[in-house]
C-alpha cells in the first residue's frame, strides 16, 4: 500500500471528522432555534453560544473538500458531479444561513426575526442532512461506471443509505448541540439542554449507530469492531455524565463517540474511496483515484505548517469566549436598519 496516499487518506478522514465535532453543535444549535428555545432571549442565548465560532468552524468543511480535490481528483470529480444537486442546496442552505445569522437583528419586529429563525434551522437542517447523505454514500456506494461517471438520473444518487446517513448526521447535531448548550449556557437552559441531552441520546444516536453497523457488516475489520464497542461505552460513558450534571466531560465523551464511529466507517471501507454498486471493479480506490507522489509530499509539507496554525488558532478562540452565556448577559432589543427600511422590510402586501 502506497504511504502518501494513506496518509492523506487519514487526513481527510481526521478532516471530516472535526467538521462534524465543531460545525455539528452549532448546525445542531441553529435546529434548535425553533425547536428548543421558548422565546426570543432564549434564542439570542444560543445565537450567542456559537456567535464567534461557526464561521470558523465552517472552514472544516472547505478544508476537507478542498483537500479531496487535491490529494484524491477523481474521487472529488466522481462524488461531487454524482451529487451535484445535494450539494447545491447545502451551498444554498449555508449561504442563506449565514445571511440570517447578519441579518436577524438588524430589525426588533417579532415577524422579522421569525423569518430569519426559520432560514436559520432550515438551513441548519438541509446543510447536516446534506452533509451527512454525501458522507454515507462516499462509503457505501454510488452507481458509478468504469469512468467514474454516475449512471442514471439526476436522482440516481437517493438511497437507503443517503437518508440513513442524512438522518444520523442530523440526529448527532442536535445531541451535540444540546451537550454544548449544557456546557456553554446557563440558568433554565442549561438545565434544560441537560435534560433534553439524557432523554433523548439512546435516540439521536440510533441513525448513526445503524450507518456504522452497516458499514461493519458490509466491510468490517477487527479491530474497526472494536472502535464500534469503544464507540457505544463512550456513549454511555457520556449519557451517565449527563445525569450527574457533569457537563463538561459529557461534551467530551460524547466526541469520542464521533472519533470512534467515524474512524470504524472510514477504516472499514479503507483503501476503497468511492466504491462502485454496479462492479466492485469501477470501485475507486486510494491508488487510482490519488494524485502523484509529487503532489501529495508538497501537500503534506504545507499542510505540516498550515494545519497547526489553524489548529492554535481555533483553540485561542474558543479559550477567549469560555465563559457561560445565560439571559442576563443579553441587552434589550433595538433596530439597526432607518425606519423607513425597517417599514419597507416587515410591511405585507
Amino acid at each position: 500500500m502506497e504511504l502518501l496516499p494513506t496518509i492523506w487518506f487519514i487526513a481527510i478522514a481526521v478532516l471530516w471528522t472535526g467538521y462534524l465535532f465543531l460545525e455539528g453543535f452549532d448546525l445542531g444549535v441553529g435546529m434548535l432555534m425553533k425547536l428548543f428555545a421558548r422565546n426570543n432571549t432564549e434564542r439570542r442565548v444560543l445565537l450567542n453560544t456559537i456567535g464567534p465560532v461557526w464561521d470558523g468552524n465552517e472552514v472544516w468543511l472547505l478544508t476537507a473538500g478542498g483537500a479531496t480535490f487535491a490529494a484524491f481528483p477523481l474521487w472529488y470529480a466522481s462524488l461531487f458531479s454524482a451529487l451535484y444537486l445535494p450539494l447545491l442546496v447545502v451551498l444554498l442552505a449555508l449561504i442563506f444561513r449565514a445571511v440570517a445569522f447578519e441579518y436577524r437583528g438588524k430589525v426588533d419586529t417579532d415577524s422579522w426575526r421569525n423569518r430569519w429563525d426559520w432560514a436559520i434551522a432550515l438551513g441548519s437542517f438541509l446543510a447536516a442532512f446534506g452533509v451527512g447523505a454525501a458522507l454515507a454514500l462516499t462509503t457505501t456506494g454510488l452507481p458509478l461506471n468504469a469512468n467514474g461517471d454516475r449512471e442514471g438520473g439526476p436522482m440516481a444518487w437517493f438511497s437507503g443509505y443517503a437518508l440513513l446517513g442524512g438522518l444520523a448526521v442530523v440526529g448527532f447535531s442536535l445531541l451535540h448541540a444540546l451537550a454544548f448548550l449544557a456546557l456553554k449556557t446557563d440558568g433554565d437552559v442549561r438545565h434544560r439542554a441537560r435534560q433534553w441531552f439524557v432523554r433523548l441520546l439512546p435516540v439521536l444516536l440510533l441513525p448513526i449507530a445503524a450507518w456504522a453497523l452497516a458499514i461493519q457488516f458490509l466491510d468490517g475489520k477487527p479491530w474497526t469492531w472494536a472502535a464500534v464497542v469503544l464507540a457505544v461505552g463512550a456513549a454511555a460513558t457520556a449519557w451517565l455524565l449527563a445525569r450527574r450534571g457533569s457537563e463538561g466531560r459529557a461534551f467530551l465523551f460524547l466526541g469520542a463517540f464521533l472519533v470512534l464511529g467515524t474512524a470504524s466507517i472510514f477504516g472499514a471501507v479503507f483503501p476503497v474511496v468511492l466504491p462502485s454498486t454496479l462492479d466492485s471493479a469501477f470501485d475507486l480506490t486510494i491508488s487510482n483515484a490519488s494524485s502523484s507522489n509529487y503532489t501529495l509530499g508538497l501537500m503534506s509539507i504545507v499542510a505540516a505548517f498550515g494545519l497547526p496554525l489553524v489548529i492554535a488558532y481555533q483553540a485561542w478562540t474558543y479559550w477567549v469566549f469560555r465563559r457561560r452565556v445565560s439571559a442576563a448577559h443579553i441587552p434589550e432589543a433595538h433596530s439597526f436598519l432607518p425606519a423607513i427600511a425597517a417599514k419597507a422590510f416587515t410591511t405585507k402586501g
